[in-house]
């Protein structure tokens, strides 16, 4: 995964999206600013128009994991970075 450390989402209202290959969360604005930290090949920062197809509005509950090798929760949503929110589930667009 990405080595730089991801934000955590500056609000948690409507403008959340999450990345639909890592389930990475955060908001429009950031994922303009900074793109994906955990899928930096997808360039969101370079093309705007990226992160609307990339990303997702449509998801179901927030996970954020401190120890991912203690968390079974982590372990079942394949998360290996902690510090970060990424959504339980997608929902189709």
């Amino acid at each position: 995964m990405g080595s730089a450390a991801a934000q955590i989402p500056t609000s948690f209202g409507h403008e959340l999206r999450a990345c639909l290959r890592c389930r990475l969360v955060k908001t429009y604005d950031q994922f303009r600013e900074s793109g994906c930290e955990n899928c930096p090949f997808f360039k969101m920062d370079e093309d705007h128009e990226r992160i609307v197809d990339i990303t997702t509005p449509n998801f179901i509950g927030i996970i954020s994991v401190m120890d991912p090798s203690r968390s079974w929760a982590a372990r079942w949503l394949r998360i290996i970075c902690p510090w970060l929110l990424h959504s339980c589930s997608l929902r189709g667009t």
